[in-house]
């Protein structure tokens, strides 16, 4: 399974190059990524020092540069370091020396520290040996932030990055390699290989077709038809097993897809309106033409489930696209996200307004009032998760109750939900700074003190709950859970189905539209929608990718599956159901291929004047601003 390359180092240890402790063949390679003005890197230093003796032979340590960004002593430090070694002097000497003095050196400091080594002062370097120490950091520089390395120190234990503490017991734990930590390593390889989500609902799709078609599917379908819920003296909420996956925990999958698109929307890639408008357009489109498509196709009696072909399966599409590599810009991926995380939230909401049961006045009432609540604690400015939390579960029982589809709820959390920052954020990092640099200060009173103490724990945790905002932090909770949980458990639910293609007589019509909307539909409605955007004026697509390749993120863009079958669950019974599964199944292959197809051929972008009148561009980021941990 190939890992992302930013969680692993760009190039293997090089001893001609990279200064090395120990022997070449030792079984334990231990990378760090430092700079000199660290104060965690000076504290890490002793670490290193006793790690090494510990393992002794087997253990070979490797530094390389990191200078903090806005530092100019940070990389005449580590130039200082550089020119000695050039020289031929021992690098390890003046490393050692810079770690102990360090990380603050006052005005003339490092000059002396260089004196002291036999440096001669800056002025009178040779300029060739000079130039070349000043790419080696540079080199350096670059390599740790091809590697992922984003603060200082960063470890990188034979070779894979190390994100534990880097005290001693945890460190060694992980050069060890405990069972622990190799399970640990293992899961956040397979959470961060982009195509997981798509392959883990892959393989529970297949489960619940085998399943299904087993001596046991009997039993495994009608499990999913098996009451659950609550009991209180006479009072009870019971739902098939089935229900609480697609009206309960599909509500998650919608909370993060409405987070999502919210944070794009608000301070993402699609914050300005022209942005967003080329991949809404695109989505739009590819809602509107596959439901023409069912409705002129399909059969006057189905024709009500026209919104089977509308949504996208995101994690199928997103995986495949990754899997491409560099054949798809990652700005056809971020379009392709947007679009298809858009056409979801449209979906629930055609649900909620097209596929419910009959309507409650009261509970839409309490649903209004629940949501009005929502809105004057996000007025409050209120920057705890709790409240949010405790809201959203009584919106999921109000609507429920009403009679529309429990998983709004999700979607309308997410709408006010804060996704800024707060507007003091520099006075509450200023403040946390306060509370660490008094620690410091009493650090000699420390004789009988294992760590921070209690009231400076608990200001950082008050200050650190005011400068993440609320959707970040569910985002960050609840993301894992719909990728690893809630669509599998999904898929298991749903996606069931005896085969046989006795159910498909007399419904061909319908498995035609079906298949016709989500193949040909997906990919013509984007296509067309994304250009009338550009045509009008309101959006604009970027160069770096092309109008065939905008085709091929169409095709995939009709792989339906999740929303599909959410859907269809809604809008058919019985055998009628089972056809529109094989149908959907049969559509998200053949588009998956065709997209595929389309995009397997590397394209030349496109000239593109769209940016010419003043599109918002990105700009560029100076590699070397680079933050301390």
């Amino acid at each position: 399974m190939e890992t992302s390359r930013a969680n692993r180092l760009d190039h293997s240890v090089d001893p001609d190059r990279d200064h090395v402790l120990g022997d070449a063949g030792a079984e334990i390679t231990l990378v760090e990524y430092g700079s000199y003005v660290c104060s965690y890197c000076h504290a890490a230093h002793q670490v290193i020092r006793e790690l090494r003796d510990h393992f002794g032979g087997r253990l070979r340590y490797v530094y390389r540069h990191l200078p903090i960004a806005g530092r100019h002593e940070a990389t005449l430090a580590a130039e200082v370091a550089e020119y000695w070694a050039a020289m031929g002097g021992d690098f390890w000497e003046v490393h050692d020396t810079l770690m102990r003095r360090g990380p603050v050196f006052a005005d003339g400091e490092l000059e002396s520290i260089a004196a002291e080594a036999g440096i001669p002062p800056r002025k009178d370097w040779v300029p060739t040996v000079s130039r070349a120490v000043a790419a080696r950091v540079r080199e350096d520089t670059r390599s740790g932030i091809s590697s992922g390395a984003r603060v200082t120190p960063t470890f990188y234990i034979n070779s894979r990055r190390y994100e534990g503490a880097w005290d001693e017991a945890s460190l060694s734990e992980a050069m060890l390699r405990s069972l622990g930590h190799r399970l640990h390593a293992a899961s956040v390889d397979f959470a961060r290989w982009a195509p997981s989500t798509g392959l883990l609902l892959l393989l529970t799709t297949i489960t619940a077709i085998v399943l299904s078609n087993s001596s046991i599917g009997p039993a495994f379908l009608s499990f999913w038809e098996t009451p659950a819920g609550l009991a209180v003296g006479d009072v009870s909420f019971t739902l098939p097993v089935v229900d609480w996956v697609n009206h309960g925990l599909l509500t998650v999958f919608f909370l993060v897809v409405g987070l999502e698109i919210k944070r794009e929307l608000t301070v993402g890639r699609l914050a300005s309106p022209r942005a967003a408008a080329f991949p809404i357009a695109a989505a739009l489109g590819g809602m509107a033409v596959p439901a023409l498509i069912f409705l002129l196709i399909a059969p006057p009696e189905f024709r009500p489930a026209w919104g089977v072909t509308i949504a996208t399966d995101t994690a199928f599409a997103i995986a495949l696209i990754v899997v491409l590599g560099d054949r798809v810009p990652v700005d056809l991926r971020v379009f392709l996200t947007a679009a298809v995380i858009a056409d979801d939230l449209v979906a629930i909401v055609i649900v909620a307004l097209f596929y419910s049961g009959s309507l409650s006045i009261p509970w839409l009432v309490a649903s209004a009032l629940v949501t009005v609540a929502l809105v004057a604690v996000n007025r409050a400015h209120v920057y705890r998760a709790l409240p949010f939390a405790v809201l959203g579960l009584v919106l999921w029982f109000a609507l429920h109750e009403a009679g529309l589809h429990a998983t709004l709820a999700g979607v309308i959390l997410a709408v006010v939900t804060p996704t800024r920052p707060p507007p003091n954020l520099d006075a509450l990092l200023a403040q946390a700074q306060a509370v660490i640099d008094a620690e410091r200060r009493s650090g000699g009173e420390a004789v009988m003190r294992t760590g921070p103490s209690e009231p400076a724990l608990r200001a950082l945790d008050a200050i650190h709950d005011r400068v993440e905002s609320p959707a970040s932090k569910l985002l960050r909770i609840v993301a894992p859970w719909s990728s690893y949980f809630v669509l599998p458990a999904f898929a298991l639910a749903n996606a069931g189905v005896a085969w046989s293609f006795d159910v498909l007589e007399g419904r061909e019509r319908l498995v035609a539209a079906i298949v016709l909307g989500l193949v040909a539909g997906k990919l013509m409605g984007i296509l067309l929608g994304a250009r009338l955007a550009v045509l009008a004026r309101v959006g604009v697509k970027p160069p770096t990718y092309s109008w065939r390749q905008v085709a091929g993120a169409g095709g995939l863009a009709g792989i339906g599956f999740t929303m599909s079958l959410f859907i269809a669950g809604q809008a058919f019974t019985a055998a009628d159901f089972a056809a529109v599964k094989i149908a959907i199944f049969l559509a998200s292959l053949v588009a998956g291929g065709l997209g595929t197809l389309i995009l397997w051929k590397r394209v030349e972008p496109e000239a593109d004047t769209a940016y010419a009148d003043g599109a918002d561009l990105g700009t560029a980021v100076d590699i070397a601003q680079l933050p301390e941990r």
